[in-house]
């Protein structure tokens, strides 16, 4: 692999994890919201499913302070990026709606879904 194949895989295994924790987080959300009109479906009391209710909420804030982690990540890769000399990475994949994603090297691809 040369210089470029190897930042353009770094950046499509960055990528691909955002997506994912955004995919996570969307997901969590759309739990919470069957949660809640499952127990208005049922005619329940708010009390049953409060501590689940509870807990769903609190993964959703620890994925938040991931996602947090994440766009940190991505601008500290940026910083280094920069101060290797390396410039600005401005591949096919730069424009998120063109092209096709650059290859991981990870053993495992994460996919948002």
């Amino acid at each position: 692999m040369d210089k470029t194949q190897v930042i353009a895989s770094v950046a499509g295994d960055l990528n691909a994890t955002e997506e994912a924790v955004d995919a996570a987080i969307a997901r969590a959300a759309t739990l919470v919201q069957a949660m809640i009109g499952s127990r208005a479906a049922l005619n329940i009391s708010a009390v049953a499913g409060a501590e689940a209710q509870a807990h769903a909420l609190e993964a959703m804030a620890s994925l938040g302070i991931a996602r947090q982690a994440m766009v940190a990540c991505h601008e500290q890769l940026a910083k280094d990026h920069r101060r290797l000399g390396y410039g600005v990475y401005a591949g096919k994949y730069e424009d998120k709606g063109q092209g096709d994603r650059p290859p991981t090297t990870g053993e495992h691809r994460l996919r948002a879904v």
